[in-house]
């Protein structure tokens, strides 16, 4: 049966859900997403107001405009979407990317305030997703309209909907590679990604170096007072190998706060191979790009190629989730 006649038997927001699994096929194969498992929506974030098209409208404070500018959400994701990711990517790779920038911004709205003052959420990457408007192009847009409304859910919540750039072989628990004390979601477990060949090489393998007073300086600011540094090891490691912890003189400090004190462009994850302290300079070899936690992107863009649907895509990476049709 066709997406359309289903469409009909079972309702639009039915229709659409199928067409983002791609898990229900026509030939017989095995159904992987089943439509029985969707989810009833979460309740709409509290303060949120929906146009006359049922799609709510965010204020957004929009960073590079320095002002609230008032946003329906589809509109916003397909800036997220654009900023997020390159706008050539495989189409079903920016629909994953999709659903979790959705997912992200009812998340946030629900559980969080932002820090400028009168908006839902901002353009700000130090609290939100990248934004980039400027790049949203038709394959964009497409793949926002083909999962318009849909989020991912656990348990009746909206999932954290984290993302990275490049896993370097394994995702990790939110624990380790992000320091986070809420508790891992059961939804998340280290799982082994396999990225695209074409992600560059700057993002699978890397050697970042740091004077000694950079490194004391990152300690500092990660909470930790260490002095004049003077050796420098891998703590603690996760099930993928990331560095939950370095010791610094002796002196526990966490790896994903040190990574963002020091500079996360530069230290591109705490998926630290080796480090080595030498004439007053400490050099760090690693894999990857990003904390390491939910979807890798340049994993989503392996499986795309590969022919894999969205639903397929999201639920590699997030366990037991289920999609949820919010508008």
């Amino acid at each position: 049966m066709s997406i359309v006649k289903r469409a009909a038997a079972l309702g639009v927001a039915a229709a659409i859900a199928l067409a983002l699994s791609g898990c229900m096929k026509d030939d017989g194969g095995p159904v992987t997403w089943r439509l029985a498992d969707a989810a009833a929506p979460p309740a709409l974030p509290e303060g949120l107001e929906r146009n006359g098209e049922g799609v709510p409208v965010l204020k957004v404070y929009d960073a590079a405009k320095g002002e609230l500018v008032d946003t329906d959400a589809e509109t916003y994701v397909a800036g997220v979407v654009a900023g997020e990711m390159k706008n050539d990517w495989p189409t079903e790779a920016l629909k994953a990317q999709a659903v979790l920038a959705r997912t992200f911004v009812m998340k946030f709205c629900a559980d969080k305030k932002s820090k400028y003052d009168g908006a839902d959420i901002s353009t700000d990457v130090s609290e939100a997703q990248a934004y980039a408007p400027e790049s949203v192009n038709a394959r964009v847009e497409q793949a926002v309209s083909a999962t318009r409304g849909q989020v991912l859910v656990y348990q009746g919540d909206f999932i954290n909907a984290w993302f990275h750039a490049h896993s370097g072989g394994m995702t990790e628990l939110p624990s380790v590679a992000l320091d986070y004390r809420g508790g891992d979601p059961a939804y998340l477990t280290p799982t082994a990604s396999e990225e695209s060949d074409k992600a560059p090489e700057s993002a699978r393998r890397w050697t970042a170096t740091f004077t000694a007073d950079q490194v004391r300086q990152a300690c500092a600011d990660a909470g930790v007072k260490v002095g004049k540094v003077e050796s420098v090891a891998l703590g603690e490691r996760g099930a993928s190998g990331r560095a939950k912890t370095l010791v610094v003189n002796g002196e526990s400090v966490s790896a994903p706060s040190f990574r963002i004190q020091i500079g996360a462009n530069r230290l591109r994850s705490t998926l630290i191979d080796s480090v080595q302290l030498k004439d007053g300079r400490v050099t760090f070899t690693g894999r990857g790009f990003g904390h390491g936690v939910g979807l890798s992107q340049w994993g989503a863009y392996r499986l795309a190629e590969e022919g894999r649907r969205a639903g397929e895509i999201l639920m590699k990476y997030f366990t037991g989730v289920e999609l949820a049709q919010m508008w």
